[in-house]
This record gives structure tokens, C-alpha cells and sequence, in this order.
């Protein structure tokens, strides 16, 4: 029995049908079942089905079935088994005019006896899949059947590469997108507890994985604690600390690479203390969060699937693992910055305050050039229409300005006190604004600070008038225990620079008011009386001047004023 040979009108509409899907359809697993229905209705079929090469088990597995019982989704080749399985090994079509004598032919359903087979062929002739067509009868397809299926396969194959470069293009935009939000996410969190389940969560979300968890290890006792864990249908690995060489993660330690393994829940991984007790968890990427050679932690992938995770999974959650020890690091040293500002408001003489900001400032620059090194390792280049290369080049700048502000802060420490430049004054307050940033934000304070639109420009010691607006910003979070707002303005008033802060706190207390500048004077049980103290000489040392503009319920402005620099 011959097929009909189709008209070239049908064949051009069948060919046209095929390729409309690669405009219309949102994704190729979409496209996959109408791929085969408008092929089947060309050439007539009882039976047939599209595989596709899986890159996890090296099998053919089904995408798209009909005429099989039940769902058929569990129809698999391996290569070589079959018709479908010598077509995808040899990449050629292949004809079982009758397969009761044909002894590649594998029964995958009862009833068959001709077969067709061509495979989707991507550019070398890498085979993607392998469509099939069955009839029920012997002889019921011919060579002409054959070449027509090679054509239709062809068009398929195209539309079908087109989805997927384009699907993988939307996820790469999506990850990009969401790893530059998780990485301003961790940078913002104080907390080391927040950030290390901010880290976990984003992960999670961004691998679509079913559950990560976040360890931390520690060197000197040689253990791991799992310190956050994301996955609500998966159960967590038992808390506390697990010695390091019971732990699968171990691995991802050692090497200090990105460890996956395949299935773990083969026996081989039953005795590990720190896998998750989920028989739905089977493959898992390990990879390790290092910062300055050493091993903080390691970042672990849990998927539901035995899947083989490709180079851009690894270098996705690599660098999440890089954002998570920036991160990691800077909570630490905002801890240290809170812990230094205590000593700060306590400390007599202000010598003490250069040598703590040259501590800080030489802790913050090896991970600051590692957050740099970060963010230029990405390669992300959006068009010029995107609002997101602004993003960028705006994170570039704000990183080069903190590099700049610790350079600053370490010659200000070594710097005689004597030593004047000139400064712009709006950026010594934005540089004073970045040190505090964090205490802000612990405190639920707002600040407002609109720079004017020409420079401001003094001439003094720089870190001394830093100190000075830097002392005003803590009397005034001070005084908003419930969280608040300050406003900064700045201007240029008969050849003054005159900065104004104004915050919603408390007020100054009626009894102190006139004499807030004497030293040793404060309201506070742990404060030392100094800071307004040292400001006003600051200021008188600089032919400026400090003082109270007003003061109430309703919040405190403080003026400052410094001769201009002249022309």
C-alpha cells in the first residue's frame, strides 16, 4: 500500500504551519505536540510520537505521544534500541516498511507494522530527537513518505532551536535580572541571619530548584552547621554542628569547586549527616562561598530529578556563592562598625577616631575589591535603551566612590593634623552618609540629602569636618529611638557654605540648651559631653562656626557655616 503523495500546496501550508510556530508559541515544550499534530495530519498515522535526546540520562525520552495507551510520557529509547533509537544514533531517517522483518524494530505498542522515522537535526548534525510515525498496517509507508518526513523533520528541528535559543535567552535575562537584585538584597542586610536566608531563598528561586541550604564551616573545629534552608517540601538536615568529614558537602570544601552529585539516594549517601531527609531529592550542585582563600561556607542545590547540571547552572550559582562571602564579609564588618562606633561616642580625642577609621577602612577595601571584581566579572552589556546599563554603570561609580572614601580615610589617618585641602562639600556629606548608611538602616531612620547643582568648596582637614557632621548624624539617630528622618541642605549664603541637619527626634532638653557646646555636657547617662564640644572647636579652627537654629518636639536643626574657598 503507497501514501498519497501530497500536493505541493499542502506541503507548503504544512511547512508554513510548522514554521508559524516558531512566532506564536511562548516555548518549545509548547510547540513540540502541535509540531507533531500538523506533521500527522500530512502524513497519515495511527501512531506516533516525538523524543527528545535527554542530556541527563543519554536517552530518548517522549515529549509528545498519541495513539499510545494511557499518557505514553514513559516512552524511552536508548540509542540504538529500536527504530527511533538507530535513527538518533545514526543520525539518518529510517523506513520499517514491514516491522515483522525488520530486525531493528522494538515494540513500544501492539499493532504495529510500519514504521518512519527522521531525526531533528541541529547545526553538524547533532541529533536533538527523533520523530516517528506508525501505521497498523505492512507496506503503508513508502520512500516518498520518508523524504517528506526528512523535510517536515528539518523545519521542525529549526523552530524547535529557535524556542529554545530564545527560552534560554529569557532565562538568562531572568537570572541576570535577579542576581543583580539579590546581589543590592544581600548588600543591604545587616543581619547575618537575614542575609544567610535571603541567600538560600534566592537560590532556590533562581536554580528552580526544590530546596538549597546554606552551610557554614569552621576551619579551626572542622565542622559544618547548616545556618539557613530554603524548600518547603523538603525536609532540612539536622541542625547543629556536623563533623566535616561526615558531610557531603566536604567535597565542594576541599576542592574548593563546585561539586554535583548525581543521585543521592543510592546507598552510597545514606550515612551523611547533612543531606536533607527527602526521598524527592536526588541530584545536588555543592559549591563553595570563598572569600580572600578562605572557605566560609558552601552553597547546596537540591533538585528533584537526576539531572546533570550544566556550565551555566554552575556558574550561576557560583556567582551567587561570590555575592553571598561579599556579603557575608560586610556583615561582619558592619558589626565591627557598630561595635567601633560605641567606642567612638566614648572616646576623649578625636587621634582615637583616625586610627578606628583606618582599622575599618582596611578591613572594608579587600572585600570591597572583591564586591568590584564581582560586578566586573558578570559581563552584562545591556543596549542602550535599557534602563538596567544604567543600573550598572551606576554601581560601577557608587563602588569606585567607596573605594575612594577608604582611600580617604587612610590618608586621613596618617595625615598631620595640620594638613588642609579643599573639599566639595557635598561629597564629604555623601561620604560621611555612606559610613553611617547601616546604623540607618538598623534604626529605621530616612535621610534626605539633595546636593546643589554647582559645588560647594571649602578648604579644611577633611576628615575633621567629616567628623564633625559625622558626630551631628548620631546625636540625631539618637535622638529617634522609634525610627525618624533627617534632612541635610546645603547652600551657598554671602560666601558661606552653610550645611543645615534637621531630624524629628526629641529635641534638645530646655535646661542644656544654652550651653550644649561646653564639654563634658550631655543628656545621656553613656554619653561623654565631647562631641559638640570638639565640633565647635573644629569649626572655630576652621573660620566656621556651629549652632543651635532651633529645637522641639517636633525635632532639632543644626547649623554649620565654613568660609568659601576663594577664586
Amino acid at each position: 500500500m503507497e501514501s498519497d503523495p501530497v500536493p505541493s500546496s499542502r506541503f507548503s501550508e504544512t511547512i508554513l504551519a510548522i514554521a508559524s510556530l516558531g512566532l506564536g508559541t511562548e516555548s518549545a515544550a509548547e510547540a513540540v505536540p502541535r509540531i507533531l499534530e500538523i506533521i500527522a495530519g500530512a502524513i497519515p498515522a495511527d501512531s506516533g510520537s516525538v523524543t527528545l535526546l535527554s542530556p541527563d540520562s543519554g536517552k530518548l525520552e517522549a515529549e509528545a505521544v498519541f495513539g499510545y495507551p494511557g499518557a505514553g510520557t514513559t516512552l524511552a529509547f536508548d540509542l540504538g534500541q529500536g527504530i527511533p533509537g538507530w535513527v538518533a544514533l545514526h543520525a539518518r531517517p529510517a523506513l520499517a516498511a514491514d516491522t515483522a522483518a525488520d530486525p531493528r524494530y522494538r515494540a513500544a505498542r501492539p499493532g504495529v507494522r510500519s514504521q518512519v522515522a527522521a531525526p531533528l537535526l541541529a547545526a553538524g548534525d547533532q541529533v536533538l530527537g527523533v520523530i516517528t510515525l506508525e501505521r497498523g498496517s505492512a507496506t503503508a509507508y513508502t520512500d516518498a513518505d520518508l523524504g517528506l518526513l526528512v523535510r517536515l523533520s528539518d523545519e521542525a528541528a529549526r523552530v524547535l532551536q529557535l524556542l529554545w535559543r530564545l527560552g534560554h535567552l529569557v532565562e538568562k535575562a531572568r537570572q541576570l535580572e535577579a542576581l543583580l537584585t539579590t546581589g543590592q538584597s544581600l548588600v543591604s542586610q545587616l543581619e547575618q541571619h537575614e542575609l544567610l536566608n535571603t541567600l538560600a531563598h534566592d537560590t532556590l528561586q533562581m536554580m528552580r530548584a526544590r530546596a538549597c541550604g546554606l552551610y557554614v564551616y569552621d576551619p579551626a573545629r572542622e565542622t559544618v552547621r547548616v545556618a539557613a534552608f530554603a524548600g518547603e517540601a523538603a525536609v532540612p538536615p539536622p541542625l547543629g554542628e556536623i563533623p566535616a568529614d561526615s558531610c557531603l558537602v566536604a567535597a565542594a570544601i576541599r576542592t574548593r569547586r563546585p561539586v554535583s552529585f548525581t543521585d543521592i539516594q543510592s546507598p552510597d549517601f545514606f550515612d551523611l549527616a547533612d543531606l536533607p531527609r527527602d526521598p524527592e531529592l536526588h541530584s545536588v550542585l555543592a559549591t563553595p562561598v570563598v572569600s580572600e582563600g578562605e572557605v566560609l561556607g558552601v552553597v547546596a542545590v537540591f533538585v528533584d530529578r537526576v539531572h546533570r547540571f550544566d556550565n551555566d547552572e554552575k556558574r550561576l550559582c557560583a556567582a551567587l556563592a561570590g555575592l553571598g562571602a561579599v556579603a557575608l564579609q560586610n556583615a561582619r564588618l558592619y558589626t565591627r562598625v557598630f561595635q567601633s562606633e560605641e567606642s567612638l561616642r566614648k572616646n576623649e580625642r578625636l587621634t582615637t577616631l583616625g586610627l578606628l577609621a583606618a582599622e575599618i577602612a582596611h578591613e572594608i577595601r579587600n572585600p570591597l575589591t572583591v564586591l568590584k571584581l564581582l560586578v566586573g566579572g558578570l559581563g552584562v552589556d545591556f543596549p542602550e535603551s535599557d534602563p538596567r546599563r544604567t543600573d550598572m554603570r551606576v554601581v560601577g561609580e557608587k563602588l569606585d566612590q567607596l573605594e575612594a572614601i577608604v582611600s580617604r580615610v587612610l590618608n586621613f589617618a596618617r595625615a598631620p593634623s595640620s594638613l588642609h585641602t579643599r573639599c566639595a562639600v557635598a561629597e564629604m556629606i555623601e561620604d560621611t552618609l555612606v559610613l553611617i548608611r547601616p546604623k540607618f538602616a538598623q534604626s529605621k531612620i530616612q535621610v534626605r540629602f539633595a546636593p546643589p547643582s554647582a559645588p560647594i568648596v571649602v578648604e579644611g582637614h577633611v576628615g575633621q569636618l567629616q567628623q564633625v557632621v559625622l558626630n551631628l548624624l548620631i546625636n540625631a539617630l539618637q535622638a529617634m529611638p522609634d525610627g525618624g528622618s533627617i534632612t541635610i541642605t546645603l547652600a551657598d549664603r554671602g560666601g558661606n557654605a552653610v550645611v543645615e541637619i534637621t531630624d524629628t527626634g526629641t529635641g534638645v532638653p530646655e535646661a542644656i540648651r544654652n550651653r550644649i557646646f561646653d564639654s563634658f555636657l550631655s543628656s545621656r547617662p553613656e554619653g561623654t559631653g565631647l562631641g559638640l564640644s570638639i565640633a565647635k572647636r573644629v569649626l572655630i579652627g576652621h573660620h566656621g562656626d556651629i549652632s543651635l537654629l532651633a529645637t522641639g518636639p517636633a525635632g532639632t536643626t543644626f547649623r554649620i557655616t565654613l568660609p568659601l574657598v576663594k577664586a
